[in-house]
């Protein structure tokens, strides 16, 4: 068309954003250089900046509007929405200039000859400052989805227009210093996906919670995206690894099942522009993952391919934030917004703040964790925006959910807790677009929590917790910049696979030791009873299919969560060594799962008991062992994760250390595992290390060496077995403690056996990490490396550096 008001949306480029905006300057963008690329985008026309301008001109509104809001103080909530609501209603009232109104009517009739009459549309704002990097935020203006003709088009063009001046775009563009009266906006008429009949979600292309580069996170759920987008609903989450793209994967290495209890979808179509209404779901569809694994990759490869492209034309990173569609008419996967992430991407990563709580308290509830971060204060529960005028400024909100209309509530509270909500709604973009911490999808947060409580909201965790009362926490600022580089190799302990992104950043060589008992815990039933599922009582299989939501094969899921685990920790660190320790739970702690008082004995003392290697070969259990061995051998093998190293724990004897390396290579893990040699394996076999930490590992340390590649001492168990304690008996808990002699006589040996056969020494236990002398003797002892808890990292890696440079100046 040759209008100075109507684009099409395909001749459109980034070069056009102060016409078109920055959503619509993105669309025209991907449709006219991404096709190729195999990435849909649906295609329209957009009324420009010239048209928004025309319209306020000739209808007088542009005055009207310097009028309106003179002397405005947006700290004034009840005042600021007054204004903006006259504002609003003066715009939707107007008439639309005829010449403005005629453009739109032929290019919506261009869209039938092109769609079909009647095409549905989907309205979209995109205002010339909003979306670019210092400038963005979630859900500014309005949307309105499924418009049909032109008179309801128009409609929809002239709210979106009215939604420049909602309550939160007014206050923000405050904050930002845009002058209210020269910004400007243009629409999007983009042809409607049927996501009312499929679904839709948010796709970033980084970790939106610790800034992790390398993953794909897509969120999904049922019906039309406004849900996902405004936080209504818990979507589906799954977390794809990019960078193994270049060697031929792209794994997936995480699926949350998200509860989807609503979904919106076309409603009667009525007088107005709003189209849509939100109905329940069905149990069918609440248990039912919304994306197969085929369109979580080729989401996540379009995903990857606009950042690369949007990181092209911007010379420098840029990750990017993404709306996604599935039409359920023709089943295809759509792209239908896409712009810079602003948060993570502008984050200095070379300061690390450290928040450490100090305490605990009753829990009030759990969820979805935003921000890393700690705060306390008196809670306030407040349902409605309306109910604005009633927050005070450091009071933490508390809500089923949040959209646009909470904006200025927010800008002043001191942390956030919602009922509903992923970790792309709208509440976890705008808290960390604020910098405040935020607990999402909790389900019952509105009911645990009473307005006036005093609460502390931890979110240093993927499940962030309130608790009851005020707890004290510390902060410690980092800059890694600034650290020394020890020659001795410094590697971190990794608790549970949600600490992984974050702890990535660390200065570290590697991972030291990745338990897999926080990830077996987190899956909460016992791998026999899934293993024996048909055999269980019709009570304890209802529990399992609780726990197992979205799987209908248990073993498989008892698999895929082990997978899913150490793929997320091996993600984070790659290429960097991640040494994955098999599981060593102890059985009063495997009773503890669900079905496991059925499978474990009691015992008088499990710190010395049926644990580690022991547990392998033994008919009651190795039918469950030889699943983790599957599940590292997927990560290995099929996500191409080759810097997982297995390693066994509490290996009493020889025969045991023979016995789990049999099984490993009887279950496929590496085919050299098969090359056994007597005790001696090929040079050629992938390494498998073992724990040392029994008296007997350093006492038969050659030959334990024979068999596996390296020891990684765990001075926990060497010191209580070394010195006949229980370390889990506290009365003589003083006489337990790394320091002692002849603990280190013990630790001395075995890192010289290690360092005269060229194997591997580490040391994963908590000694090094609480006590400074202690790791001092590590470093003159020569150890090849220390793996730390994260919190000691920074300090302990000061003191091996002075330690190496005194050492250095006494030789």
């Amino acid at each position: 068309m040759n209008s100075p008001f109507i684009l099409l949306l395909d001749e459109v480029t980034l070069a056009d954003v102060s016409r078109v905006g920055g959503k619509n300057a993105s669309l025209g963008e991907m449709l006219k250089e991404l096709g190729s690329k195999g990435i849909m985008v649906p295609s329209g026309f957009v009324t420009t900046a010239e048209a928004y301008r025309f319209f306020m001109k000739e209808t007088g509104m542009d005055a009207f509007v310097v009028s309106v809001l003179k002397g405005l103080d947006t700290h004034n909530i009840k005042d600021l929405a007054k204004r903006g609501e006259t504002i609003r209603k003066a715009i939707v009232k107007a008439q639309m200039p005829k010449e403005l109104r005629a453009d739109i009517a032929t290019a919506y009739a261009n869209m039938e000859k092109k769609y079909g009459k009647g095409v549905s549309v989907a309205v979209r704002s995109s205002a010339t400052a909003e979306d670019l990097p210092g400038a963005s935020f979630a859900g500014e203006h309005e949307t309105y989805l499924g418009i049909v003709g032109v008179d309801r088009v128009v409609l929809a063009v002239q709210s979106a227009m009215a939604s420049l001046f909602t309550d939160r775009a007014i206050s923000y563009r405050v904050d930002k210093g845009f002058d209210q009266s020269t910004i400007a906006l243009s629409v999007g008429i983009q042809k409607m996906v049927r996501s009312d009949v499929g679904a839709s979600g948010v796709m970033f292309t980084i970790d939106t919670e610790t800034g992790f580069k390398n993953a794909v996170v897509i969120n999904a759920a049922w019906g039309l995206g406004e849900m996902v987008v405004q936080g209504k609903v818990t979507p589906d989450e799954y977390v794809v690894y990019k960078e193994a793209r270049a060697r031929g994967k792209l794994p997936i290495i995480n699926k949350t099942l998200g509860s989807k209890l609503s979904k919106m979808i076309y409603g009667k179509m009525g007088k107005g522009v709003k189209q849509t209404k939100v109905i329940a779901t069905k149990e069918r569809e609440r248990d039912t993952w919304v994306l197969s694994e085929t369109e979580i990759r080729t989401l996540a490869q379009w995903g990857i391919e606009i950042e690369k492209h949007y990181t092209a034309r911007a010379g420098a990173w840029t990750p990017m934030d993404i709306e996604w569609a599935k039409d359920g008419r023709d089943g295809k996967l759509y792209i239908v917004q896409a712009r810079p992430e602003t948060v993570q991407a502008l984050r200095d990563r070379a300061v690390i703040v450290e928040y450490t709580r100090h305490g605990n308290g009753p829990v009030l509830c759990e969820g979805m964790s935003v921000g890393s971060k700690i705060a306390t204060g008196k809670a306030r529960v407040i349902l409605s925006p309306k109910q604005a005028h009633t927050f005070k400024k450091g009071e933490i909100l508390v809500t089923d959910m949040t959209d646009p209309d909470w904006e200025p509530i927010m800008k002043i509270a001191s942390a956030i807790v919602t009922d509903k909500g992923g970790r792309t709604s709208h509440a976890a973009i705008v808290s960390r677009e604020l910098g405040i911490p935020a607990i999402v999808g909790s389900e019952n947060a509105t009911r645990k929590i009473k307005t006036g409580m005093d609460i502390t909201v931890d979110t240093t965790g993927t499940k962030g917790v309130v608790f009851k009362g005020t707890l004290q926490f510390s902060t410690v600022q980092h800059n890694i910049a600034h650290l020394p580089k020890p020659k001795t190799s410094v590697m971190v302990n990794v608790a549970s696979p949600e600490h992984a992104f974050e702890a990535s950043f660390l200065p570290v060589s590697g991972v030291g030791l990745a338990r897999e008992e926080f990830i077996i815990a987190s899956v909460g039933v016992h791998p026999s009873a899934l293993l024996e599922y048909k055999k269980l009582s019709p009570a304890l299989r209802k529990q399992i299919d609780v726990k197992t939501r979205g799987w209908d094969d248990k073993v498989a899921f008892y698999v895929d969560r082990l997978s899913y685990g150490i793929a997320t920790i091996a993600a984070a660190f790659y290429p960097r060594p991640v040494i994955v320790r098999f599981s060593d739970f102890k059985t009063n702690e495997y009773r503890t799962l669900l079905g496991g008082e059925a499978y474990e004995p009691q015992e008088e003392n499990p710190m010395i008991g049926w644990r580690g290697a022991s547990r392998y070969s033994d008919a009651r259990f190795a039918p469950a062992f030889a699943l983790e061995c599957k599940a590292i051998k997927r990560v290995r093998d099929d996500m191409g994760f080759d810097n997982v190293i297995p390693m066994v724990p509490f290996c009493r004897t020889l025969k045991e250390g023979e016995q789990t390396l049999m099984i490993m290579a009887h279950e496929g893990l590496a085919s050299e595992f098969a090359q056994l040699q007597g005790h001696r394996r090929s040079e050629k076999a992938v390494p498998v290390y073992m724990m040392c930490e029994i008296p007997s590992n350093v006492i038969l340390a050659e030959k334990f060496l024979d068999m596996f590649d390296g020891m990684s001492i765990g001075s926990n168990d060497l010191t209580q077995l070394t010195l006949g304690l229980d370390r889990d008996a506290g009365a003589l808990s003083y006489i337990g403690n790394e320091n002692n002699d002849a603990v280190k006589e013990l630790i001395s040996k075995a890192i010289t056996a290690c360092k005269r056969r060229g194997k591997y020494i580490g040391i994963c236990g908590q000694g090094p990490s609480d006590i400074p002398e202690f790791a001092r003797f590590l470093v003159q002892e020569g150890i090849q490396s220390m793996s730390l808890n994260p919190d000691v990292v920074i300090k302990t890696i000061d003191a091996i550096y002075k330690t190496e440079q005194s050492l250095s100046r006494k030789v």
